[in-house]
């Protein structure tokens, strides 16, 4: 009797142990992770709060900025808004730069997730298959000790009900390590997004100081040109509005009457222009980095001129502009200390225009490749053919649909 005893009672403490073996979790290393999550996700709350005073302070310079916007355009005024400019200026790259600090933290978070789920999986694997070694080893013995010791047939059910139970755990959990690997797949998809916005902050960064530095410009060259004077002021305004319109004015009235003359004189020498209907544009210099957007309500010039009509693309002075499709010359404008650029005409509706170049290498009528260098990007204030709303070196890029400036982003590549 003694010995039956023993037998079960060895039996019981084997399936407890196994069922205690699967189901205890491993807490050396999973806390350790833990602490390292707690203490990121401390930083990010951080990091949040940081945002939202960031947010409140573009708020107040904001405000400034309209308030004067509706005062007349004096040479006071015009400061004014352009130090509020600057001063918004340098905490939007502020916000830009704790974004950044965030994401940083965000594909820290995430890596340390996926360890956690890598070592859980780990473990849940060696439990299983320590468990079944354990049954595979002493399931036959000790099932047919039970039926030789068991004084009724209720105590073999008895135990089998047991290592039904034991092997249910077992599919359990199994279940959960299926889970646990369905999550760490989520977690790594999270962590590549969190990299490629890494990557896009970075180049929005680059764009914010590129604003940055092109407000500062305009307001030296104010400063400069003016000297504090307000006469000087509104005599510089007046030559730049007449300048901007004269160029519209060029622009409008001689691309449909261009366009019919490249027309025909691509089918007499065979050159190719674009496929009739939308266009996919090439960058036409290779930063990628816009520093003023279509339409950009902080644009500088704009009380002055009006909307701007294209994108400002950072390029250091003297830098190779390509063209961004096929097409033939329509205007090649030499503005010499004024406003320099190319217009090439690329089919029935679009056209694109290369402003503030330093040097042009085309000539009107000619055919030219996408990718051809045109000439050199320019801007700086005071050099060939920055003109007058120069915001430092850069390329200013516009897109037209028949005639009408559209926005670039949405044509280009």
């Amino acid at each position: 009797m003694k010995i039956r005893r023993s037998a079960k009672k060895i039996i019981f403490l084997f399936l407890i142990a196994a069922l205690i073996f699967i189901t205890k979790p491993c807490l050396a290393q999973n806390s350790y992770y833990t602490k390292e999550i707690e203490e990121i996700q401390k930083q990010l709350e951080v990091q949040q709060k940081k945002k939202q005073e960031l947010d409140e302070q573009q708020k107040i310079y904001q405000q400034k900025i309209e308030e004067k916007r509706k005062e007349a355009s004096t040479l006071k005024n015009e400061l004014s808004i352009l130090e509020n400019q600057i001063y918004k200026q340098k905490i939007v790259v502020r916000t830009k730069e704790n974004e950044i600090q965030t994401n940083d933290l965000e594909i820290k978070d995430t890596q340390f997730k996926i360890l956690q789920k890598q070592k859980e999986i780990i473990e849940q694997k060696n439990k299983i298959a320590e468990v079944l070694r354990l049954i595979n080893q002493n399931d036959k013995k000790n099932l047919l000790q039970i039926a030789i010791l068991s004084n009724s047939l209720s105590d073999v059910l008895g135990w089998y009900r047991r290592l039904d139970s034991l092997q249910g755990s077992l599919l359990g959990s199994l279940n959960n390590l299926e889970e646990k690997k369905k999550d760490l797949v989520e977690e790594e998809k999270n962590a590549q997004t969190k990299r490629q916005e890494l990557v896009s902050l970075k180049h929005q960064l680059e764009s914010e100081k590129g604003k940055l530095d092109s407000q500062k410009i305009v307001q030296t060259k104010i400063l400069d040109e003016t000297r504090g004077a307000e006469w000087r002021f509104q005599s510089l305004l007046a030559e730049a509005i007449s300048e901007q319109k004269k160029t519209e004015r060029e622009i409008s009235s001689l691309e449909k009457q261009i366009r019919e003359g490249l027309n025909f004189k691509a089918e007499e020498e065979g050159g190719l222009m674009e496929g009739e209907g939308e266009i996919i544009f090439s960058w036409p210099v290779p930063s990628g980095i816009v520093t003023a957007y279509f339409h950009d309500p902080d644009y500088p010039y704009r009380r002055w001129i009006g909307e701007h009509s294209g994108v400002d693309i950072r390029a250091g002075q003297g830098t190779a502009v390509r063209a961004a499709a096929s097409g033939y010359v329509a205007k090649a404008f030499h503005g010499g200390m004024g406003y320099s650029y190319v217009l090439i005409i690329h089919n029935e509706e679009f056209s694109t225009l290369y402003g503030h170049l330093s040097q042009i290498n085309v000539e009107e009528g000619s055919y030219i490749r996408r990718g051809q260098v045109i000439g050199k990007s320019g801007g700086m204030p005071g050099t060939p053919g920055a003109g007058y709303f120069s915001t430092g070196p850069h390329l200013h890029f516009e897109v037209r649909l028949k005639g009408i400036p559209v926005n670039p982003l949405n044509y280009l590549l």
